[in-house]
């Protein structure tokens, strides 16, 4: 499913074969920037799709096009897996789950880093669609995980989502998935004057 960017008028309805082509388009420009870079030749990107460079064309006239749709279209994969994760998982796990998610996320856009933040201005939405798409699906993580007593419920999404930029590693998952545990640990919910430390040594 593709998110409709806001402010943009319904899109049409796309021939089968044209969608296919768009879809291997972004696949591949997707796998080769997290290779190569985001100034990686075209025939790179036409080569792992499988279609020319008219098709190319007719869809990318400009890089910052195709960047821009890759970027969307990774936004809407990561956000649109958190309502899967509340019904398959309780709530502190599907809130750990989506961390993970969009961890990878974090981690395979290091390629778009350098194009995202060189001032063109074709770029210039790219952060307030970020936020929308991905604060309110992790304030109903919280929210859920909240309800349920498991997680303090004071945590604002932004500062999530800031502490989240900050920890991924993209060269070493293991550590990112380390500091993962350790913040959720940290977001669980502890009566008041109750120490951490004492009620581990109780149990030792």
């Amino acid at each position: 499913m593709t998110h409709q960017p806001p402010g943009e008028p319904p899109a049409r309805r796309v021939r089968p074969d044209v969608q296919r082509n768009l879809d291997a388009l972004l696949t591949a420009a997707a796998e080769v920037f997290e290779s190569e870079g985001v100034d990686a030749p075209v025939r790179r990107i036409t080569a792992k799709a499988g279609v020319g460079a008219g098709t190319f064309y007719r869809h990318f006239p400009h890089r910052s096009d195709l960047i821009t749709a890759v970027f969307r279209r990774d936004v809407d994969a990561c956000a649109e897996a958190a309502p899967a994760f509340s019904q398959q998982y309780e709530p502190v796990e599907a809130l750990t789950r989506w961390l993970q998610c969009f961890a990878a996320f974090v981690a395979a856009k290091r390629g778009l880093k350098t194009a995202l933040h060189s001032g063109d201005p074709a770029y210039e939405s790219l952060p307030e669609y970020f936020h929308q798409r991905f604060v309110p699906v992790l304030a109903k993580l919280l929210d859920a995980a909240a309800a349920s007593g498991d997680i303090r419920s004071d945590l604002a999404p932004h500062d999530l989502l800031r502490a989240m930029n900050d920890i991924v590693a993209p060269d070493d998952d293991g550590y990112t998935q380390r500091m993962i545990a350790l913040l959720v640990d940290g977001l669980r919910y502890r009566p008041a004057g109750a120490n951490p430390l004492t009620a581990g040594e109780a149990h030792a």
